[in-house]
């Protein structure tokens, strides 16, 4: 899977599981609602700085956002 889609797929999973919308998560990690739903769609390249933003704004470590799904 390519790196785009897996972070953009962990990041709305992971927003989801905190039942944020993409414009409370936009509020809470100060990217913009844009931003996240491109992000999510797999077509944004996230640097790890924003990769770890990202992570701490929904409260868990960066690498879970890069770990790809176990099943």
């Amino acid at each position: 899977m390519d790196m785009r889609e897996l972070v953009g797929k962990n990041v709305r999973k992971y927003r989801q599981a905190k039942g944020l919308t993409q414009e409370q998560f936009a509020d809470l990690s100060g990217f913009s609602q844009q931003y996240i739903s491109s992000l999510e769609k797999g077509h944004r390249n996230p640097t790890i700085v924003t990769i770890y933003e990202l992570a701490m704004a929904l409260g868990i470590s960066h690498v879970d956002l890069v770990r790809p799904d176990p099943s």
